[in-house]
């Protein structure tokens, strides 16, 4: 099966190139840097520029499946101009694939689309399922929305619109793992506020497992890509620095220090969703890294 990726050169991408490449599957990417394409046979780069509006159609090219990850990264500081640029590369680049695949004859049968926990309300109590419908009214609640809102045009198509709502992806090439055990390290590593928000987090192998399960299986609709088992900020925190052999002993960082650094980005580390992945379950997805210690475990040592 040919696959187009939009974001695989991106932490998510790469895995999952990878793993659609050792499953016999030919990749169709698409890159706005001409100096990232590269042609193979079962491998190939395609320019596009959602800002202009400008895609290389041959991209299409007996493609089946559509896997959407491009989007600016929120682990940078939100600057106003910043924050236009989250929205319009999520927005911008659905909307483009959209008016693509509807005026160019295609084989297309399914999208793929990465989205995120964000639009899960801030609770310490509540369990997120796919079915609930409430959303966060932080900025990536927002943004989140916004994003969904554009995937759900592809039912216009006749298409099979499947949405990964992915947590904090733990691997050890990049991410949200590394940054948190930055401090540790060095000795200080500290859980953030009360540290009793939840962080539902996923090994980066799970993550992109699920993506080709929902393409192997054509299933449509929404699936959160989390592990079973959420921890609280300050189990994280303290697994992590059992991993590594570093002392914990630091008191809690307080909120508003982080505000003062961080600015509006600091509700991703106070934040806190819950969120259950029974759905994935009873579709007998099985994962390889369930448990937060086999996680760190394989990623940290």
């Amino acid at each position: 099966m040919t696959i187009l990726i939009t974001g695989a050169t991106g932490l998510v991408g790469q895995e999952l190139v990878s793993l659609l490449l050792q499953n016999g599957h030919t990749v169709h990417y698409l890159s706005t840097s001409n100096n990232k394409l590269v042609t193979n046979s079962n491998y190939k780069g395609f320019y596009w520029n959602p800002k202009t509006a400008e895609i290389d159609t041959d991209s299409l090219a007996d493609v089946e499946v559509v896997v959407h990850l491009a989007g600016a990264s929120v682990a940078k500081k939100w600057t106003k101009s910043y924050k236009d640029e989250i929205i319009d590369s999520r927005v911008l680049s659905t909307k483009l694939l959209f008016q693509t695949l509807q005026n160019t004859p295609n084989k297309v049968k399914q999208i793929v689309s990465a989205s995120a926990i964000g639009i899960y309300p801030d609770s310490l109590t509540n369990i997120y399922h796919e079915s609930d419908l409430d959303i966060d009214v932080s900025f990536l609640g927002n943004v989140v929305k916004l994003w969904e809102n554009e995937v759900n045009q592809f039912e216009k198509l006749q298409l099979i619109v499947s949405k990964i709502r992915i947590g904090i992806v733990l691997a050890n090439n990049g991410g949200a793992l590394q940054e948190m055990v930055k401090p540790i390290q060095y000795g200080v590593g500290a859980a953030f506020g009360s540290g009793e928000q939840y962080q539902s987090w996923i090994h980066i192998q799970d993550l992109v497992a699920i993506f080709y399960h929902v393409i192997e299986n054509k299933l449509p609709g929404i699936y959160n890509g989390v592990s079973p088992y959420p921890v609280t900020n300050t189990e994280l925190t303290k697994s992590i620095a059992k991993t590594l052999n570093k002392p914990f002993f630091l008191p809690n960082i307080p909120k508003f220090v982080m505000q003062l650094i961080l600015g509006e980005m600091h509700q991703i580390l106070f934040s806190s969703q819950h969120v259950s992945c029974r759905k994935l379950l009873d579709e007998n997805f099985q994962f390889k890294f369930a448990s937060l210690d086999k996680a760190l475990n394989d990623l940290l040592k």
